[in-house]
């Protein structure tokens, strides 16, 4: 049969800032989930949460961007949102942009990761969500995971892997994506993806027979709402085992914390930190930037799990040396590279900064004006 695995986020208001979603916030959405299981829109389901966002992952047979099932989850973060402004969370209803749906979630404000499959006779995959980051934090995970044979022996040893993947690319500036062959085209695919805040990782499918193999959210805020409205907080799905990378494989991608750009008020390169579902918590500095891994099964739509995939011992020296990172980055305070580049800061409040300060620049004679953006520069240097 074919299954959607839907996973849809969004941030409604948190206990204390920008720090945890609050249980009756969950219960509320929960309510709604279970009506709609009910009725038969959704076969199966599972709330949590990463930080400040809640996450809804669900399975049905309605197809990717179904009019019920983003409904569903719209209705959830609404009821959710009612509950979250009695409680007087913080930045309740933050990421829905809208008062009206409009058929689905698509440019709406919630992050959408959504995969049709025919499911295998063992259908696992994991889900990855990540909080005070943006969707090309994923970037980097997904090139190891599937390019990257010292990651992943699977791509020399596994026939079914050997052939390789295709990696669908998205401008999110200017609208459009491209596919890449890996390993042929690897060099170009790292020239895109080595710029995670303009090229992001869509998908990825087996080039041996298109199945796909990961689904990331895609949504970024500050460019739809057109100013900034909190980081994108995504999520990846990837399914594993039988043609695809391994679970630890997969894992292993995120045993390195590398760095990312969000953390405090969207604007500032921190490690990206796996904790258990538990630590998965916004505090020092609202962050690290957390990563949370949930591990699934899914028969004729039906869901077993989760596992936690990061409560475990063998990743608290990630944990530790993410902390290391933490602490050295912090000590650069409002400087780069811990502060984001001049092109990212123009979605932050940074501007509203600069545009008080305009009135008192003074022009000084002989200073030849650049007018150049940072990507012009860049393309005419290579020319």
């Amino acid at each position: 049969m074919k299954t959607t695995i839907s996973v849809i986020k969004a941030d409604i208001g948190s206990i204390a800032g920008h720090h945890v979603v609050h249980p009756d916030t969950m219960a509320a959405a929960n309510k709604v989930l279970a009506q709609a299981k009910k009725d038969g829109i959704i076969i199966d389901y599972y709330i949590t949460n990463v930080g400040d966002d809640m996450e809804l992952i669900m399975t049905h047979t309605r197809g990717e961007l179904d009019e019920k099932v983003h409904g569903t989850a719209w209705e959830a973060f609404k009821e959710a949102t009612k509950v979250s402004k009695e409680l007087g969370l913080y930045a309740a209803g933050q990421d829905l942009l809208s008062d009206t749906f409009s058929g689905n979630l698509k440019g709406m404000g919630p992050g959408i990761a959504e995969m049709e499959i025919e499911e295998r006779p063992s259908e696992p995959f994991v889900v990855y969500m990540a909080d005070k980051t943006e969707p090309g934090a994923f970037n980097f995970p997904q090139y190891k995971m599937f390019v990257d044979p010292f990651n992943t022996p699977g791509l020399v040893i596994d026939p079914t892997m050997h052939e390789g993947f295709k990696l669908e690319i998205l401008d999110v500036y200017e609208g459009e994506s491209v596919t890449l062959n890996a390993p042929e085209e690897i060099y170009d695919i790292l020239a895109l993806i080595g710029t995670p805040s303009r090229y992001v990782i869509r998908r990825i499918y087996r080039k041996a027979d298109g199945n796909i193999g990961t689904v990331t959210s895609i949504e970024r805020l500050n460019l739809i709402a057109g100013k900034y409205v909190g980081k994108d907080d995504p999520v990846l799905i990837v399914r594993v085992q039988h043609g695809f990378p391994a679970l630890g494989e997969t894992l292993e991608a995120f045993s390195f914390p590398y760095l990312v750009p969000g953390w405090m008020r969207g604007s500032h390169y921190g490690p990206l930190m796996p904790v258990s579902q538990r630590d998965a918590r916004a505090t020092r500095f609202d962050g690290p930037p957390r990563l949370i891994g949930l591990g699934f099964n899914v028969k004729n739509g039906k869901l077993a799990g989760p596992s936690d995939l990061f409560d475990d011992p063998a990743f608290d020296e990630t944990r530790r040396l993410a902390s290391q990172i933490a602490d050295y980055m912090r000590r650069h305070g409002p400087f780069m590279p811990h502060r984001l580049e001049p092109t990212e800061m123009e979605y932050t409040t940074l501007p509203l900064v600069l545009e008080k300060l305009k009135p008192r620049f003074k022009k000084e004679e002989g200073m030849v004006k650049a007018k150049q953006s940072i990507y012009q520069k860049e393309s005419s240097e290579m020319d």
